[in-house]
């Protein structure tokens, strides 16, 4: 594991920001961590990169603790929090040696890191530039870049796309994912399309406690519970009366949009799709239109953290 987190507590007098919460990362994931403002993301990033220290409970990170080996969990983690801490007056490529020293890079080595870090941030049109006069956008590159420059096994980043136009945004997204093939990432962000289309696995914190884990499709399925289909059928006869009739459906509801459009719920671990396709042929109609709805990761997210 490249991540343990064991009874991790923080406590504020009375508040406790994080809630003895437990979860292990696989080497080579990709894990998104989502909550609503308050709910513990920034807490936990900052215990696990030793900038906190927790109340109780422990943190191994490649088997090393936070509260034994902080030093050496430092030196395998790059950080990326959600303010950003550049020096303004400093221009990127000192700044970027400046970084790979204070994290123990060989001197042999700063200039190819360097190198390869603007590279693969795309900041090589803006290098010479004091980081000041670079956009929001590039100056989160920069960050980006500060967080990788010592090669560590494990990336936390907060918010990383923040201030990215659309473009720069697919860009780290895909920097984001050929990352994930080597190392062990963790992202907190509230866009959750990024998420779902970067992360291999979601974590959901809400009010100090983690109350989801698994994967967009897992979440979906768990959050839907029961089958919920839309359909269109083009016959004669009562058709409604008929779906209700069928073993499988447990809700019928008349969509006033659709012609003979009928929201159909199915009992609890049924599907009605066979039924109604039997019933459309026994009594000669057309079914026009059969479509599963799917639970959005937006409404999953809602009913965990309302």
């Amino acid at each position: 594991m490249a991540i343990v987190v064991d009874s991790l507590t923080k406590q504020y007098g009375v508040q406790k920001a994080v809630n003895d919460i437990s979860f292990e990362i696989n080497t080579g994931e990709v894990v998104g961590f989502l909550g609503p403002n308050g709910a513990g993301k920034s807490t936990t990033m900052k215990m696990i990169t030793c900038f906190m220290a927790p109340t109780t409970g422990d943190v191994h990170v490649e088997g090393a603790s936070i509260l034994t080996e902080a030093e050496s969990v430092k030196k395998k983690i790059g950080y990326l929090p959600e303010h950003n801490p550049v020096y303004l007056d400093m221009p990127i490529v000192d700044y970027l040696r400046f970084s790979a020293e204070v994290q123990g890079v060989s001197k042999s080595e700063i200039p190819s890191r360097i190198a390869d870090m603007i590279d693969r941030c795309g900041l090589d049109a803006e290098k010479h530039k004091n980081i000041g006069e670079l956009s929001k956008g590039y100056r989160q590159r920069v960050g980006l870049a500060q967080a990788m420059i010592h090669d560590p096994e494990v990336l936390i980043l907060d918010e990383p796309t923040t201030g990215l136009d659309p473009n720069q945004i697919v860009e780290i997204r895909k920097l984001i994912k050929d990352l994930g093939k080597e190392k062990t990432v963790i992202l907190s962000s509230h866009i959750l399309s990024e998420v779902e289309a970067t992360c291999d696995r979601i974590l959901i914190i809400n009010k100090g406690r983690i109350v989801a884990d698994g994967s967009s499709d897992t979440l979906r399925q768990q959050a839907q519970g029961q089958e919920l289909l839309t359909i269109q059928i083009e016959g004669q006869g009562n058709i409604e009366k008929k779906l209700l009739e069928l073993k499988s459906v447990e809700k019928v509801a008349a969509i006033a949009e659709k012609d003979n459009g009928f929201s159909v719920q199915s009992k609890p671990d049924l599907s009605s799709k066979k039924e109604i396709f039997d019933m459309c042929v026994s009594n000669s109609w057309y079914l026009l239109e059969m479509t599963g709805v799917e639970t959005r990761l937006e409404d999953v997210f809602r009913n965990l953290t309302k």
